[in-house]
């Protein structure tokens, strides 16, 4: 109760410019990284920390470019491949999707010293690396005991905890009065949108109560009014974009014993997502809600690392990458639309949220250590171990002033909600001739998401209009490739990556157990999750030319 207490503060105190203020998913969408670079990083599973010798490594490990001893350009396109598969109460569905993308152009410059011993050289790098790409969709179709239409009337119903929910009368859009406007509704336009749209309304209200609401899907048995669920549903999301980075990088040899780098990246968002939510009710009556959200914004973050070569066989790295300082835009739109046949006054009611809503704020991605080892074997082989650790408890978000009061409520549930989270990556490469090596590797990615927000098992809060959301177990990749130099100086790697994570997509938040009023037959609503299996499979292409 408490927790509901603080969010109902929060969205009180919030002003007009940030109406649709964000939270800890939104952050985590935009924290994430994947195994991404050349098709030689990739298929070792970018395991590349302590090897170095590889552009890719200017993301991780900065000092890696300080291994090499020529310059070089190369460039990375891929074809990327996704299968999601839901099962959503017992109803099976999948979703394929296939993108040709362009991941990666690098330069590395070296400029010799001709000192035998100290400082043998200088590396500068300039590399583009897509580290995040957001093109997929899912679908689940099933029928779940709760409709969207209980979700909204039970946020209405609760506005403002103990203090009742929203009254009726400001939730009414009038020629002189718009509740998109009524700053004591700011976060609440969801529950103003369902009312618009007829999720719910005075017509299904409790006699002699304005501001405790139900589903307008049911019906009175008696003094009792008993919702319907619904007989179909289906929800249906399609995310687009990338996150783009430009690492500008310069590196040192001392000795060929210490390998010293530091780069500055900077960080385009350019992320796109559209949702449809469809519930059936009967053979005519429905409810849909429809939402899209558009994010763009850059950010900038600084690495160092160092490697170390104790001996020819061995080295060994650590490199720490600073959180991500984002500035970003979101731009919302959502509408809402019902039909109930035994309204016989209104039975269709439609509503949009205004136009051109947005909002407008700052965010921290968390900062990350990674600790790398690597084992030469002549010139025939090499294997190599990254462990990483990624602070997600420590994203913060603050309004474009940098103030995070705004935000204190969201960031405390972000610490609550995430953790520091493990990745392990390994690879190995063995050249079979000179000229041609096969290589493999595999990643196992900890979910930073603590139980309790993977079940659901608290209110989960999302921006806008916008309810639902996925949370994520562990990811696993197998990756393999092939690489072959035509010259001494002109290259070629290819990669395989098959990737695989099991998710949970909750159409909307299960609502609190403190949130029930018996004496009106109110229950709290609780959201059943499609179980999805995202299968993710690419081909990356890299070539190369050394001078």
């Amino acid at each position: 109760m408490k927790k509901i207490k603080l969010c109902i503060s929060a969205l009180l105190l919030l002003g007009s410019g940030v109406l649709l203020a964000q939270g800890g998913m939104d952050a985590y969408r935009f924290s994430q990284i994947d195994v991404n670079g050349s098709a030689r990083s990739i298929s070792m599973g970018g395991a590349f920390g302590a090897l170095g010798g590889d552009m890719s490594a200017m993301s991780h490990n900065p000092a890696g470019i300080g291994i090499y001893r020529s310059s070089e350009i190369q460039t990375t396109i891929n074809i990327n491949s996704s299968n999601a598969e839901s099962n959503w109460t017992g109803l099976n569905n999948n979703v394929r999707r296939t993108k040709v993308g362009f991941d990666n152009l690098s330069y590395v410059g070296y400029f010799p010293t001709a000192n035998d011993r100290g400082i043998k050289g200088w590396n500068i790098g300039i590399a583009y690396n897509k580290i995040k790409d957001f093109n997929r969709s899912y679908r689940a179709v099933g029928r779940p005991l709760f409709s969207m239409a209980d979700y909204v009337a039970s946020n209405a119903s609760n506005a403002y905890g103990k203090n009742g929910g929203i009254p009726e009368k400001d939730l009414i859009l009038t020629n002189s009065y718009d509740p998109y406007n009524n700053r004591h509704l700011d976060g609440q336009w969801l529950s103003i949108l369902g009312y618009e749209s007829g999720f719910f309304g005075a017509k299904y209200n409790f006699p002699d109560v304005s501001d405790v609401y139900h589903s307008a899907f049911g019906q009175w048995k008696g003094s009792t009014w008993t919702p319907y669920s619904p007989d179909n549903t289906t929800l249906r999301v399609g995310e687009s974009g990338s996150i783009n980075e430009y690492n500008f990088t310069v590196a040192t040899n001392i000795s060929d014993f210490l390998f010293l780098g530091a780069n500055l990246g900077i960080t385009t968002i350019d992320y796109r997502m559209s949702s449809w939510y469809n519930e059936e009710f009967g053979s005519t009556d429905y409810l849909i809600l429809g939402n899209t959200l558009e994010t763009n914004g850059t950010g900038y973050s600084i690495n160092i690392g160092a490697i170390v070569r104790p001996i020819d066989q061995l080295r060994l790295g650590v490199a720490y990458n600073s959180p991500k300082w984002y500035v970003l835009t979101d731009r919302f739109n959502a509408f809402g639309e019902s039909y109930v046949a035994s309204d016989k006054e209104s039975p269709l009611m439609r509503e949009s949220i205004p136009n051109n809503s947005f909002a407008e704020y700052n965010l921290q991605s968390p900062g990350r250590w990674i600790f790398s080892a690597a084992g030469i074997i002549g010139n025939m082989a090499l294997v190599s171990l990254d462990y990483e650790l990624t602070s997600y408890h420590n994203m913060l978000l603050s309004d474009r002033d940098f103030n995070r009061g705004v935000y204190q409520f969201d960031n405390d549930i972000i610490k609550q909600d995430f953790k520091v989270a493990q990745t392990l990556k390994a690879g190995a490469e063995l050249k079979i001739t000179p000229r041609f090596a096969i290589r493999g590797g595999f990643v196992w990615q900890q979910t930073p998401m603590e139980k309790h927000l993977i079940n659901n098992d608290v209110v989960v809060y999302t921006a806008g209009t916008i309810p639902h959301f996925t949370t994520s177990n562990c990811a696993n990749y197998y990756t393999a490739g092939l690489g072959y130099r035509f010259t001494p100086n002109f290259y070629m790697d290819l990669a395989y990556v098959y990737r695989i994570q099991k998710e949970k997509l909750y159409p909307f938040s299960s609502t609190s157990s403190d949130w029930y009023y018996p004496e009106f037959h109110l229950e709290p609503v609780h959201s059943e999750p499609a179980n999805v299996s995202v299968k993710t499979t690419r081909v990356a292409l890299t070539l190369g030319y050394k001078f």
